[in-house]
């Protein structure tokens, strides 16, 4: 078994002691106090003394258990400390490794340095929160400068009758002025500060004799931060992160950390599994956006010993963890569910790229499931959207079906959803919206769209909207030419409108072109078969313009946008299409075909002709560019028309139905 002396005094020294213990390897800690040995747990691989030790000491320690290496990690300050253990592991010809913090983390935690009283002052005087000065009287006309000093500074004298009336001079009296002799203990200074209710504490690098490590220490124990005068001396060696990694190397240690993606429920620790919360209170290391951490650090309990970093990208939470190879469990927190709509996925599908890591999800309160059950409702009939980063279609959606449940994202959608409501003739549907869920100061409002046109929500809130008139949209393509408002613009009828819907081979998520749109019935059409995908209707006429408004609003389709203009021009600032049919080109069908195929090379595109002229057009067209696939289909309808107790067949002209898609790799005619 590897055997290493620690000589620890730091945080860093605590999580190299537990890194090394769980890894199999024996570890002899040894620490300035009692109260530092107490941050350790004596076990298996571990064996704690607090006694000081000299170099003559230190020297016979490791001549009795000739350790594999010597770890020091004891405080920038004690300097002395340091000198003896090189000492003794230069005359034992001992491997010697000297831990160095890193100047970002050492004001990250609980130190921040400066050199002077002056500058400590400056520094003080941009903070928050109650101060207990240690440096004695000498300075105190600098701490003056401080904001509101008189009501924060609660200062630390010697109890001589000219020390306090110098200090009552400038200001510090009663409880603000404490008159007593040193030295003290971590238990009167932590005390103090508790007493006080002080954020910072302001000490002189006085090293061991001046009681330096015991007013750290109590800092750290009472919640507050240190600023110290005087910077320690420059060292060299390595940081934490670079110690665990030559540790790892040295004695063939694997990085194997348990990785938990918990869902938190809403925000208050009350709707979290128990699961999660053990989860929470094993962790050593927790990561999260705010909200979420902030749960997580709640649920794990004041005395949790776990590292924090706020952070929700996927990216950088694998790159954090893989850079920090000493946390065992590991929690990263997610709001709500990981299961539904979360960041988990993404996140879930890097980490198992991590082969040897074990990776779990332990399931939270989803918004869904909370909020339902607050509004007394069922959700297995709901419809889900998540609005949150995205556009949804809610109009048809709730159209269609009695419950649609969101997930927002803004805090403006709720006012803009009632405006389109109340546009598209829906102002008999109820809203239930929710906010801060869980919170002391939840809020859930219920009521018509016209009771919502000035809300403004939290940006992370719920919707639930009921439509007891929903309708369910028909299955196939096909509706009754009778139900489009029609005018006297030409419409592409019924079964003309199926076949060329079914070549078009749409999928939920296309992004359609109807070029020539008329009326819109294609465009409706388009729009009821894509309900994750938009409909651009791009016409030139302005009576079939106000045409394609109207049958929107009758047919609730908000996904489909309508283009006043001429093609190709009219297709400029629009997005890449997946899917378009060509109606009507004006003269313009090559140039338009050209533009579709710039757009997206695989384009799939369907041309209805009716004359003889547009058909050798589209097919000369699809010959010269590159579009494979053509197929072409000549459709004749007629439809039976009464005449008296009869039924006479009346002939439709007849329509060419020109499909293909485009392929950059096929051959095309010059």
């Amino acid at each position: 078994m590897y055997k290493v002396f620690l000589f620890a005094g730091t945080t860093e020294g605590r999580k190299l002691a537990e890194f090394l213990c769980r890894s199999g390897v024996m570890v002899y800690a040894f620490t300035a106090t009692e109260y530092g040995e107490s941050l350790m747990e004596q076990g298996k691989h571990l064996i704690l003394s607090h006694q000081r030790l000299t170099a003559e000491e230190i020297e016979d320690q490791i001549v009795t258990q000739r350790p594999d290496l010597v770890l020091d990690a004891t405080h920038p300050y004690a300097e002395k400390v340091t000198d003896n253990i090189r000492f003794a592991c230069t005359k034992t010809q001992t491997e010697y490794v000297r831990l160095i913090r890193d100047v970002a983390l050492e004001c990250a935690e609980d130190v921040i340095y400066v050199d002077s009283a002056r500058e400590a002052a400056q520094f003080l005087s941009q903070t928050e929160g109650n101060i207990l000065l240690t440096t004695g009287s000498k300075d105190l006309a600098q701490y003056t400068e401080v904001t509101d000093y008189e009501k924060r500074i609660f200062a630390r004298v010697l109890s001589l009758p000219d020390v306090v009336e110098n200090c009552a001079r400038l200001g510090f009296q009663g409880n603000h002025l404490i008159c007593m002799q040193g030295p003290f203990s971590r238990e009167l200074n932590t005390a103090i500060l508790r007493q006080f209710h002080c954020s910072w504490m302001v000490t002189k690098d006085s090293g061991k004799e001046g009681g330096f490590f015991e007013k750290q220490e109590a800092a750290r124990e009472a919640g507050a931060r240190l600023v110290v005068i005087g910077r320690p001396r420059e060292e060299s060696g390595v940081t934490l992160r670079e110690c665990v990694k030559l540790l790892q190397k040295r004695f063939q240690i694997p990085f194997c950390p348990e990785v938990c993606v918990v869902g938190v429920g809403m925000g208050g620790t009350e709707t979290m599994t128990l699961e999660a919360i053990s989860a929470c209170n094993k962790a050593d290391l927790l990561i999260g956006a705010g909200r979420p951490l902030e749960t997580a650090k709640t649920a794990a309990g004041e005395h949790r010993q776990a590292d924090l970093f706020q952070e929700y990208r996927a990216e950088i939470i694998l790159s954090y963890i893989k850079e920090h190879p000493f946390y065992e469990h590991i929690v990263i927190a997610m709001s709500g569910d990981p299961g539904f709509y979360s960041g988990a996925k993404k996140l879930c599908e890097l980490l198992s790229t991590e082969t040897e890591w074990d990776i779990k999800l332990v399931c939270g309160i989803s918004s869904l499931s909370y909020f339902m059950s607050r509004l007394h409702l069922s959700w297995e009939d709901a419809v889900f959207v998540n609005s949150h980063g995205q556009k949804a279609d809610f109009i048809h959606r709730i159209a269609s079906n009695e419950k649609v449940f969101a997930i927002l994202g803004t805090g403006t959608e709720v006012r803009k959803l009632a405006g389109e409501l109340l546009d598209y003739g829906m102002n008999d549907v109820t809203l239930h919206v929710g906010e801060r869920l869980s919170y002391p100061d939840e809020k859930i409002r219920s009521g018509r769209p016209s009771e919502f046109l000035d809300c403004k929500t939290d940006r992370l809130s719920v919707l639930c909207v009921q439509n007891s008139k929903a309708k369910s949209p028909h299955s196939t393509h096909g509706l009754r030419d009778d139900l489009f408002v029609r005018g006297k613009v030409p419409m592409t009828k019924e079964e003309v409108r199926s076949i060329t819907l079914s070549k078009l081979c749409l999928t939920e998520d296309a992004v359609c072109y109807d070029i020539g749109a008329g009326t819109g019935s294609v465009s409706v059409e388009m729009a009821m078969r894509t309900p994750r995908g938009r409909v651009y209707a791009v016409e030139k006429n302005p009576q079939a313009a106000e045409l394609l408004y109207e049958n929107r609003r009758k047919f609730r389709a908000d996904t489909m946008q309508i283009i006043k203009g001429i093609a190709p021009e009219a297709l400029s600032g629009l997005e890449p299409p997946t899917h378009v049919f060509i109606g009507g080109s004006s003269g313009s069908l090559f140039p338009i075909l050209e533009t579709l195929l710039l757009k997206n090379p695989r384009v799939k595109i369907v041309i209805n002709c009716i004359t003889l002229e547009t058909l050798s057009e589209a097919v000369q067209a699809f010959k010269r560019l590159p579009v494979a696939d053509l197929d072409v289909v000549n459709v004749s309808v007629a439809k039976a028309k009464k005449a008296g107790s009869y039924h006479l067949m009346m002939g439709e002209n007849p329509v060419f139905i020109l499909s293909g898609m485009g392929n950059p790799e096929v051959e095309h005619e010059a």
